[in-house]
């Protein structure tokens, strides 16, 4: 219960009344105000109900609709709140009677939203109550789900850009034969028939079938490094963004997705299974970064000498010195699986080189950047003579260069 300030001004009008009135006059006045003040009050407590509607999964980053509406049968103002806590941001966080919002999450993992609050002002303005209400509502922050669905759908119709000039056929070209069609602009020129082309007197392509039945297998490093932050999101968040995406394309293809979460222990584990993409996304939506050295070997030797595999070790390759474990642990992979290091640059670090100094420091920043640069051109060389592809990508574009690389192998039926 607290007045409002129309409750002040009353007061304020009766302490002025006693310097122009007699005292019990005063009295009286002041009295009918705290009544008065009570009473709408205790008719602001009675009869509020509030109730919220908020999906309980969410996607980091992606806006998801929060409503939340209070109910009374007595007159009065109303207005509600939702208090919002450090990692999920509420716009607008309060509305007259309604709140219709719009709620972000910023960091994938569990968080609750607190109680929603209300303050109903009574029918005369003169009190008001506070409420809480609708409870404590735990949120799941999944990776962006979505992005990874529409890179699937698009793999799916054909219209997912494996190269920067053009498109594929539908879903990259396999083994296995499937049919003859005609030929179409944007076919690989090894898909012509030429005996059907002769034959008919018109283009003709062979239409393969992606080959299907394969394990995919995404090393996911959680390890110090990947802490470090790139704009909106850590490195953790964007390899977490690219195993989520690939775990969808794979259920599109019909292969086989698992996932081994790893820094210098196997922290999560999930075998290759098919349709396996949101059991992946459960495995490792809340996985956070810990203040330690990644043990390359332990991940890889996980994978063993089980059925041949895509192996996509999700790490930060930040120099020749950190990488130097991965280096010696690819080769002896790499005898059985193919194996794709992926891994997220530092766009301001490419920018501090691209972008022309405007003064000194820009001269040094660009200095240092080259050098990290230099540093890890090294270490991506040494992880191709040992075996391995390399994917780098800004990390928005990590999960899209990923799925690219997935869709080359398997056209070069290397799964």
């Amino acid at each position: 219960m607290s007045p409002t300030p129309r409750t002040a001004i009353a007061l304020g009008a009766a302490a002025a009344l006693a310097l122009v009135v007699p005292a019990w006059v005063a009295i009286l006045a002041t009295t009918a105000v705290v009544v008065a003040f009570g009473v709408d009050a205790l008719l602001a407590r009675r009869g509020l109900r509030l109730r919220r509607a908020l999906p309980s999964v969410l996607a980091r980053g992606v806006a998801s609709r929060l409503v939340v509406e209070a109910t009374t049968g007595a007159r009065g103002r109303v207005r509600v709140r939702q208090p919002a806590v450090p990692d999920v941001r509420v716009e607008p966080p309060d509305g007259e009677r309604r709140l219709d919002a719009r709620v972000t999450a910023l960091r994938r993992g569990r968080h609750a939203l607190p109680d929603v609050a209300a303050r109903r002002d009574g029918p005369l303005g003169l009190g008001s109550w506070s409420f809480v209400g609708a409870g404590r509502a735990e949120v799941l922050v999944y990776p962006d789900v979505p992005a990874a669905r529409r890179l699937a759908a698009a793999v799916r119709r054909g219209r997912f850009r494996d190269s920067g000039r053009h498109r594929r056929g539908p879903l990259g070209l396999g083994t296995e034969f499937e049919s003859i069609r005609d030929y179409q602009p944007d076919d690989d020129v090894r898909q012509i028939n030429w005996r059907a082309t002769s034959r008919l007197g018109r283009p003709m392509s062979n239409q393969y079938r992606v080959e299907q039945d394969r394990d995919v297998v995404c090393l996911l490093d959680a390890g110090r490094l990947m802490a470090s932050p790139l704009g909106d999101r850590t490195r953790l968040d964007a390899a977490v963004d690219a195993a989520a995406a690939i775990a969808h394309v794979a259920d599109e293809l019909g292969d086989r997705i698992g996932v081994v979460a790893f820094d210098s222990e196997i922290r999560r584990r999930l075998a290759p299974r098919r349709r396996g993409a949101d059991a992946v996304v459960q495995a490792i939506f809340d996985l956070e970064p810990r203040a330690l050295d990644s043990d390359y070997d332990l991940a890889l030797r996980t994978v063993g000498r089980s059925k041949r595999a895509l192996v996509l070790v999700l790490t930060d390759v930040l120099d020749e010195a950190a990488a130097r474990t991965l280096v010696a642990s690819v080769p002896v992979v790499a005898r059985h699986h193919a194996v794709v290091v992926a891994s997220s640059y530092d766009p301001d670090v490419t920018g501090a080189v691209a972008r022309a100094p405007e003064q000194p420091r820009d001269v040094y920043a660009a200095a240092v950047a080259l050098d990290v640069l230099d540093a890890r051109a090294r270490a991506v060389a040494a992880l191709r003579r040992a075996g391995a592809d390399v994917v780098e990508a800004p990390p928005a574009l990590l999960g899209e260069a990923c799925v690219r690389a997935y869709l080359r192998l398997k056209r070069r039926a290397r799964l």
